[in-house]
């Protein structure tokens, strides 16, 4: 009897199904209901085992020794053949062959152990050896079901493969696909990285509110809920930034937020609803600051997560050790071949988005068309580390406008394999330009959307009004940045439970 491609395949039937459902009938019956244990006393891991056990092998049989071990987790694969059996186990950290023999447990545990199932969770204590093919395995001396599987698990080539049923199913795709896991224990160590590097750096990790009282002016749509106690609708964050920049004026200089995003928009490879970033802010540094930072943590995540500086992405290699620097009119005078301080106005500058066949609103400013040219001609020419600075003020309303040129300000974006991963300013700190871009923001969102309901968060004008020094800022997307370090084509790819359409 062979159960090594024991597995639900296209066509399984409900016989299989009520098969397992009857071994565990049997098992209540007999009084060993597996779901009762509550709990195994584990002593090492497949992982440690394969490890000790290759160092103390010739210890141990000098010295007639054995290593004795505990370890629990999902028998994957089992092979029966007459009075032994063969079979390996997940534990969670890695996997391990079981040499399972009926002179070892006893005629009764070994006839209970043949009935178990693929998918089954087990307790198993015993020695490691290196049987005669050379591989280190666990002899067991007792077998216990902790946990029966009451579907079978899909068979690795022929199973779990469409993906949009590997993300519905994410429990099911991290057991038989342990590359996924490899994945998600990469965007773990990232995250940790990341938090040690600015504490490291002075900065405070906070929690700012999820829930807010007012939807703003942005452009990012909200998801819109309501509190029953306060009889008022409320939404969704669709960012981290005016919490942050309260605690700058309150004098907390350096702090950031690992934090949850929603936006009520479209799905994509680089979209979902729901998405995490990480927003910080240091006063008494500009977005010149925040570039060096940001340059420095991404060779640190480089070397540390992927073991150098050149990774290779989708088949492209970028050189994370190396940044170039353009203004935004730079890039697109490279690019497009259009000098924006050419233009004498509006007018000349709508005429020339006419010529390279870009459009723009009517009304469209100097600022605007650049803006236009650069998404046109530029974005999808940055596949190496780029970063686009000086961005017009139409398009940047918290951003700190250029003492040397007011039309543009100091904020820039960072750009690799032709997506923006991050967007950084020299913080807006003057209250009463604040508040003038608010409402004319807000002013042009109500005209866009005459159902919309932005409103002009004037508290956050009245702490400006304060006092906020000086302040640099930078906001990044952690999926898109664990997609890059970990290849990762989709961001679902790194989302446990992405969003999907529910299932009819």
């Amino acid at each position: 009897m062979n159960e090594m491609n024991e597995t639900v395949r296209p066509g399984s039937t409900t016989n299989e199904l009520q098969v397992r459902r009857d071994k565990l009938a049997a098992l209540v019956a007999a009084g060993c209901d597996p779901y009762t244990l509550t709990k195994f006393d584990v002593s090492t891991t497949s992982v440690a085992i394969l490890s000790d056990f290759a160092e103390r092998e010739e210890a141990l049989a000098a010295s007639g020794d054995t290593m004795t071990v505990r370890i629990a987790g999902r028998m994957i694969s089992r092979r029966v053949m007459g009075k032994a059996s063969f079979a390996h186990i997940d534990d969670g950290e890695g996997r391990i062959q079981l040499y399972v023999s009926r002179d070892s447990l006893g005629e009764e545990a070994y006839a209970g152990f043949k009935k178990w199932d693929v998918g089954d969770i087990l307790g198993i204590e015993g020695f490691a050896f290196r049987t005669r093919t050379g591989e280190i395995s666990v002899h067991a001396t007792s077998a216990t079901l902790l946990s029966k599987s009451l579907l079978p698990l899909p068979e690795k080539f022929h199973g779990l493969t469409n993906l949009e049923q590997r993300y519905r199913q994410r429990y099911v795709d991290l057991i038989v696909n342990p590359e996924v896991k490899d994945t998600f224990v990469k965007r773990s160590k990232i995250l940790t990285l990341i938090r040690r590097y600015l504490d490291g750096k002075g900065f405070l990790e906070v929690d700012t509110p999820i829930l807010v009282p007012l939807e703003i002016g942005a452009s990012a749509r909200p998801f819109v809920t309501h509190h029953n106690t306060l009889d008022m609708d409320m939404y969704l964050r669709i960012e981290t930034e005016l919490y942050l920049k309260r605690l700058i004026v309150g004098g907390m200089n350096r702090v950031y937020e690992v934090g949850r995003i929603f936006r009520n928009e479209g799905m994509d490879t680089k979209h979902n609803p729901e998405f995490t970033t990480i927003e910080l802010y240091q006063a008494y540094t500009d977005y010149y600051g925040m570039m060096d930072l940001v340059e420095d943590l991404y060779k640190m995540l480089a070397r540390e997560v992927c073991g150098d500086t050149k990774i290779t992405y989708q088949g492209q290699e970028i050189d994370l050790g190396h940044w170039e620097r353009m203004t935004m009119a730079e890039a697109v005078k490279k690019y497009a071949g259009v000098d924006y301080y050419s233009w004498q106005n509006d007018e000349e500058a709508r005429q020339c988005a006419k010529e390279k066949h870009v459009e723009v609103p009517a009304d469209a400013t100097c600022g605007t068309v650049l803006v236009e040219l650069f998404d046109a001609y530029v974005e999808d020419k940055l596949i190496q580390p780029t970063f686009i600075y000086d961005y017009p003020v139409e398009n940047s309303p918290l951003a700190k406008r250029k003492p040397s040129d007011p039309r543009f300000t100091e904020r820039f974006e960072y750009f690799i394999n032709c997506t923006e991963f991050g967007n950084a300013f020299s913080e807006l700190n003057d209250p009463i330009d604040q508040k003038a871009r608010f409402e004319a923001q807000v002013e042009k969102k109500r005209a866009e959307e005459p159902n919309c309901r932005a409103e002009v968060d004037y508290d956050f004008v009245t702490a400006l009004e304060y006092g906020m020094p000086p302040t640099g800022g930078l906001g990044f997307g952690v999926d898109r940045m664990v997609m890059l370090l970990t290849d990762s084509a989709s961001i679902r790819d790194v989302l446990l439970f992405p969003t999907m359409k529910p299932q009819e």
